[in-house]
């Protein structure tokens, strides 16, 4: 089984991956972060629920899949299935970080990718070498007071910074290069509610860190000149993508929808997702993809021809199945809309609290977009714990 393609437009001429290459195993629970290393984008970085990172090749040793029985493997069979299922080859696992003390939420990778950096429940910032496995330093003190952190990346000049957000509301800045990391060198605490996502905008005046919050705001620090811009949307900000040129920047968000803006006047340039009413427009429609409750990621991919997003519902069709959708840039039209399967042994059941069991969605609420190498690539993950990834045929 080459691809998982559900309902999805002819697919004419846009080039967008839509086979399966392979799946990353071996998280013992939900993925939470998904990021590639820095040029040529070799390896997959993996943070997971499990309290572990982990690296991966996404090439296969070998491209032989097995063949599985959908009624052995499954907890679930649905008269739809077939009785055999092919089950992607696996990514060759490299390495595992465990340092972390709760669940990793977030990743970034420096652009010499000698280290990387990771945050979650434990209420600090771990900062790793990549070679050895092992940390070198942590931020944590006078940090996050409350709650997790949500996001964290790097700035500066040669990576020299790293910024976090988190629960607490707040914005942190630390420098990588002091001795001492005892206390941030800035802290921005105008959200009324936890950031969610960071962006950092080396263009324009070269210091300009945007933070999405739940309170609905994103929030443009100059932090140079000491200035703030603050642009409201009508829910929660889940994500945030910038544009190369940094003039755009793609802006996820609980109402459904995912917004394209223009950063110098705050103009919503294009909308991807939800449902117009009345509208006869398939793909204005966007063929019905929502988000109302949990932090799914968009980001631009393609050399910034294609809005890519996860989903929270899972697909429409047999045993939970997870989605990922993708929208043309510049006309919203949908280009597709994929399955996520299951790593081996398929759907998961739960037994809620009437004890009758219960279908286990596959949400998948993480992307990552192959910016530079060969062909192109990307990878999803959620709560099958296994990352999928995708490429051209």
């Amino acid at each position: 089984m080459d691809e998982y393609d559900n309902n999805t437009p002819s697919h004419g001429k846009d080039n967008f991956p839509r086979k399966i290459l392979s799946q990353l195993r071996g998280s013992n629970g939900p993925v939470h972060a998904v990021t590639y290393s820095a040029s040529p984008g070799t390896y997959i970085l993996t943070g997971s629920a499990d309290r572990s990172i982990r690296l991966y090749n996404p090439i296969p040793s070998s491209t032989t899949t097995t063949a599985s029985s959908t009624q052995a493997s499954s907890f679930i069979t649905k008269p739809s299935q077939s009785p055999l299922t092919a089950s992607p080859p696996a990514g060759r696992l490299i390495q595992t970080y465990t340092s972390h003390g709760y669940e990793v939420l977030s990743l970034s990778v420096s652009s010499s990718n000698a280290t990387f950096a990771s945050s979650g429940g434990d209420r600090a910032v771990f900062l790793w070498d990549v070679s050895t496995a092992q940390t070198i330093r942590r931020f944590s003190n006078a940090g996050h007071t409350t709650g997790r952190i949500n996001s964290v990346i790097f700035a500066g000049v040669d990576d020299s910074l790293l910024i976090s957000g988190g629960h607490d509301t707040t914005v942190r800045i630390w420098d990588v290069r002091s001795q001492s990391s005892a206390k941030p060198v800035q802290v921005l605490g105008e959200a009324k509610d936890g950031v969610t996502s960071l962006v950092f905008d080396s263009q324009g005046t070269g210091a300009e860190v945007l933070a999405g919050s739940v309170d609905g705001r994103v929030r443009t620090y100059d932090v140079r000149m000491g200035r703030l811009v603050t642009d409201v949307f009508p829910g929660a900000v889940t994500s945030l993508c910038l544009a190369r040129d940094g003039k755009t920047v793609l802006v996820g968000s609980l109402d459904s929808k995912i917004r394209l803006m223009d950063r110098s006047n705050g103009q919503c340039l294009r909308t991807y997702g939800g449902v117009e009413k009345g509208s006869g427009d398939v793909g204005a429609a966007a063929g019905g993809w929502t988000n109302k409750e949990i932090r799914v990621q968009s980001v631009l991919g393609g050399g910034e021809r294609w809005v890519v997003a996860g989903d929270e519902n899972g697909a429409e069709n047999s045993n939970g199945e997870g989605r990922v959708w993708a929208w043309d840039l510049l006309t919203g039209r949908l280009v597709a809309k994929l399955g996520v399967p299951w790593g081996p042994g398929g759907g998961k059941v739960v037994v809620g609290r009437d004890g009758k069991e219960k279908e286990r969605k596959n949400v998948v609420s993480c992307v990552a977009w192959k910016d530079s190498g060969f062909g192109n690539q990307f990878c999803v993950g959620g709560t099958s714990g296994v990352v999928t990834v995708y490429g051209e045929a």
